[in-house]
């Protein structure tokens, strides 16, 4: 028996971590080989296969501030978990995103077991900001490989002496799930003129608080303007679907939440049929992108982590949403902080709706992200590459 610990957080994490782990069983069938997977993830991971040592799919805040309530429930799960490891080490290890957990669990790990393999799969996005005059790139001492999904920041840590081998961005591999427009506006219920705004605010519970009012009110402004437009918001945990729809009946927006267990089954088929998305910044900004949905793009935090980052971190970013960033430029509008208002958000959103310039260039870079992101087969590439570094992993002899 090979097994693997595979740790991240936050609902994006659990959504790579599903994927990974679905490819990494596969892989190992095909190898013969006897794989368990335990993880520091969500339910997603759960469902593709792997044992949860813990559900972190809660536990992901963004700033100072805003971290305290999680302090402690990481300090109990650190326990958890070095007890685990000292009882059952596992055979490698692949860290997904959620840095400052992963950053602390590697260095443990390498001091723990310095033999076992570590692999770091979506590194954070070092090479996209800095605090003060650089970034940090600790995880280059405790991390054997990184499979990185974008190619800068292959080249960012390559050049800094890394192992890395970009792999592509695993949402590629999703793709062929999307049904056409018409099939998926039916199955939705939508008149043929009727217009789909998606509402997709919150992943992290910080964000209902900061972003779910501004969304909701632009949203309930468009309806104003149109009244057919229908609404839906997709759930990103159950936890989120009351706090969501007294948000939105607060907003008087006439709106449907999504319940999070149907959220990732119809993914596929809300972004096929959707006019617009209004959304906070994050993975999902690449998904809209891929599948071809105009949007735009918030995102604000608490005052106090603001100012820290601004003038004590000296956080600099030229932009906020990784289709931005790959890009290179403002491709998709982003409002942070107090430039997040209703009324910005609906300057921004009405030219989206309509068949015009600023939608068909929305569109036409949406193309160009794609091509820069790599080709299929991501997950399927990244669980080999992770298989090939462990030391129990030799491929099954098959008989002729």
């Amino acid at each position: 028996m090979t097994r693997l610990l595979i740790s991240t957080g936050e609902v994006s994490g659990d959504l790579q971590g599903g994927l990974l782990v679905t490819a990494l069983r596969q892989e190992a069938g095909r190898r013969g080989l006897d794989l368990e997977i335990v993880a520091l993830g969500g339910p997603r991971m759960q469902r593709a296969g792997a044992r949860l040592l813990a559900d972190t799919a809660p536990m992901g805040a963004i700033g100072l501030w805003e971290a305290i309530p999680l302090i402690l429930p990481t300090l109990r799960l650190q326990r958890r978990v070095n007890r685990w490891l000292k009882r059952t080490p596992p055979d490698g290890v692949v860290l997904i995103d959620y840095m400052g957990a992963n950053v602390s669990l590697g260095r443990r790990l390498k001091h723990k077991l310095p033999t076992v393999p570590i692999t770091y799969y979506i590194a954070p996005q070092e090479w996209a900001f800095s605090f003060g005059e650089g970034g940090t790139t600790r995880l280059i001492s405790f991390t054997d490989r990184i499979l990185a999904i974008f190619p800068e920041e292959a080249r960012f840590y390559g050049a800094r002496g890394a192992q890395v081998t970009w792999v592509g961005h695993p949402l590629l591999d999703t793709l062929q799930q999307l049904p056409s427009r018409q099939v998926a506006r039916v199955e939705l219920g939508l008149a043929p003129d009727e217009q789909l705004l998606l509402l997709l605010p919150a992943s992290r519970s910080q964000e209902l608080r900061y972003l779910v009012p501004p969304l909701a009110a632009a949203a309930a402004e468009l309806q104003r303007r149109r009244p057919g437009l229908r609404v839906l918001v997709p759930a990103g945990q159950a936890s989120f679907e009351a706090p969501l729809a007294r948000a939105l009946a607060a907003a008087g927006l006439r709106a449907e939440v999504v319940p999070a267990a149907e959220a990732d089954r119809l993914r596929p088929v809300l972004c096929a049929a959707a006019d617009l998305a209004l959304t906070k910044s994050g993975t999902v900004n690449l998904e809209l992108a891929l599948r071809g949905v105009p949007q735009v793009v918030g995102y604000r935090v608490s005052r106090p982590t603001a100012w820290v980052a601004r003038h004590l971190l000296r956080f600099q970013v030229d932009h906020i949403s990784p289709v931005n960033l790959v890009l290179g430029e403002r491709l998709v509008p982003e409002l942070l902080q107090d430039d997040l208002t209703a009324a910005a958000i609906v300057a921004e959103a009405l030219p989206l709706l309509e068949a015009g310039a600023g939608r068909e260039r929305m569109l036409e870079g949406y193309g160009r992200l794609r091509r820069a992101l790599g080709e299929q087969g991501v997950t399927q590439r990244a669980a080999a590459a992770i298989l090939d570094g462990l030391p129990a992993a030799t491929p099954a002899v098959v008989p002729a």
